[in-house]
């Protein structure tokens, strides 16, 4: 499909519709039909404007659905099958985010992005340049940046173990890429070894619980510190959004359905837009059309409030939003459009259900208590959630494959810029304001532990789904010798935190944060030269 801008400009149309190669599957919307037929090439420029802006707005939707609706849902489960506690154990004893649900949460737009790219061996190198990009830029920039700040001791023991079990993820990637596919056996490796690092990190848990007593100690040389209950911020066991107690009514009163709906369906409070200054307003403005659909069509269930959240009418409609949206976005809607016998759609027939189970709901429950099958909804807000990332992560594979055409870039440089960078952009903020809230070793391990989960499970799952019983493999073709520098440079990284930390006696300061990002920098640099073939290496 590249080919198409060696051509005239009057016949890209034509090419792009007789081209099976550009054909994009999945998705709502055709792009390459887009730019190529129906904006002009003289408006070319603008169509590419516009695919950059929704790109964004792309990103901003997955981090919106992980950050608000995935992860509380995530939580809710946790608690309701009773692994709240171990959760906690892990999240707090452990530096990692990449064990628990946790995990799942902060990892979800990596996988699923990982999971639609290798849907199509065309788009492979999207998974493989940002499942590797994103991991380049999280431990050279991300822990760079937290070096940066105030000197500090690593964690010793959790440190050695994450960044061992991620160089031999890397190896075993490095390995099926050089024999250009991956088998059953391989697929099942790579989830049987997250499975081997949680109950390692689980081990480790128990015997330093063990030697301490089952105690608040004070943290050794090896373990983060962690906020006590006097330096963790209060939770809000209230319906009153940012605010706590100060705005609730000193006596309770009935409301009304229509007050509850809309109330639960307003994203903005005045009052904290008021104080907060301009430019959050505009990325405030930027993300109430996504949470307003959000929240029609995904429940949260919250153990933190009183109410769990519970919003009877609200909850009511989600019964009829949530199930048409999974069957309007699986596959883009081809199983939600299919007609039973020819004649009835699968959608009609969802809604007839949905509306009354919903009415017998509404009928059978009261606004001021949760009925005692509310956690049901938690599971029913975790499907939706996944398939609104699943949704925007098909669209976001498929824009950057555009892109790609456009402008003559492998699958793989995409991948390891703009999909690992905006993939990469909630844990780069959730890190460094970790670190700037006087926890840097707990933000340092992060960076190490969490994006294991994104390696491991985003390729295993992702090439575990392509499989079938004909054909119990997938070929991972590199398009570009870029796959190799990918690689090469994520293992060099791995190798020199691996022997630097301890040569410094876990003892990390400016100088170390400085050569991180200097070597982000020169990689950068030698990855887009040997992209544009100014600098040529011999593929294996």
């Amino acid at each position: 499909c590249w080919e198409v801008r060696k051509h005239n400009s009057s016949e890209w149309c034509h090419f792009i519709r007789s081209n099976p190669d550009c054909r994009l599957d999945g998705g709502f919307l055709d792009y390459l039909d887009g730019v190529f037929c129906v904006f002009p090439p003289r408006l070319l420029p603008l169509a590419v404007t516009l695919y950059a802006l929704w790109l964004l707005y792309l990103f901003i939707i997955l981090g919106v659905t992980a950050e608000k609706f995935f992860c509380p849902n995530l939580s809710a489960i946790s608690t309701n099958l009773k692994l709240s506690h171990n959760v906690a154990v892990l999240s707090l004893t452990c530096p990692l985010h990449g064990v628990t649900f946790l995990a799942f949460g902060n990892g979800a737009p990596d996988v699923f992005s990982a999971v639609v790219a290798f849907s199509d061996p065309r788009t492979a190198g999207l998974a493989i340049g940002a499942i590797f990009g994103a991991g380049v830029f999280v431990t050279t920039v991300v822990a760079g940046g937290i070096a940066l700040g105030k000197p500090f001791t690593a964690a010793s023991r959790p440190f050695l173990r994450d960044v061992i079990f991620y160089m031999v993820a890397v190896f075993l990637t490095f390995v099926v890429l050089y024999l250009g596919r991956i088998r059953l056996g391989e697929a099942l490796g790579y989830l049987g070894l997250y499975v081997f690092y949680v109950l390692t990190v689980v081990l480790c848990t128990w015997i330093h619980r063990r030697q301490r007593g089952d105690g608040l100690a004070p943290p050794g040389p090896w373990e983060p510190e962690m906020p006590t209950d006097e330096e963790e911020p209060e939770p809000s066991g209230t319906s009153s959004g940012d605010y706590g107690e100060e705005y609730r009514p000193l006596l309770p009163s009935g409301e009304s359905s229509l007050r509850i709906l809309s109330t639960a369906l307003s994203p903005l409070d005045c009052r904290k837009w008021r104080r907060k200054p301009w430019y959050w307003r505009l990325f405030k403005a930027l993300k109430v059309p996504v949470e307003l659909v959000l929240l029609l069509t995904v429940p949260v269930v919250d153990p933190d409030k009183d109410d769990l959240n519970w919003k009877r009418p609200l909850n009511c409609l989600h019964i009829l939003t949530s199930p048409l949206l999974c069957v309007l976005t699986l596959k883009s809607g081809a199983y939600g459009l299919y007609q039973i016998q020819g004649i009835f759609p699968v959608w009609g027939l969802v809604t007839l259900v949905a509306s009354a189970l919903a009415l017998i709901i509404f009928i059978t429950t009261s606004n001021e208590e949760p009925p005692k099958y509310h956690c049901v909804f938690a599971f029913l807000g975790f499907l939706a959630s996944a398939m609104w990332i699943n949704a925007a992560a098909t669209e976001l594979v498929n824009i950057l494959r555009t892109l790609g055409v456009i402008f003559q870039l492998s699958n793989t440089v995409l991948g390891l810029t703009l999909l690992a960078w905006g993939n990469s952009i909630g844990d780069t903020f959730s890190d460094l304001t970790m670190a700037r809230q006087g926890y840097p070793r707990m933000a340092f391990s992060a960076c190490f532990g969490g994006i294991i989960f994104n390696i491991l499970v985003g390729v295993g799952l992702g090439c575990l789904l392509q499989m079938t019983s004909s054909q119990p493999l997938v070929k991972l073709e590199p398009d570009s010798p870029l796959v190799w520098v990918l690689a090469g440079a994520l293992g060099l990284s791995l190798v020199f935190s691996f022997v630097t930390v301890p040569a410094q006696c876990f003892q990390l300061g400016q100088a170390y944060g400085i050569c991180l990002i200097a070597y982000y920098l020169v990689f950068l640099c030698v990855a887009l030269l040997t992209e544009f073939r100014v600098i040529h290496f011999s593929t294996p």
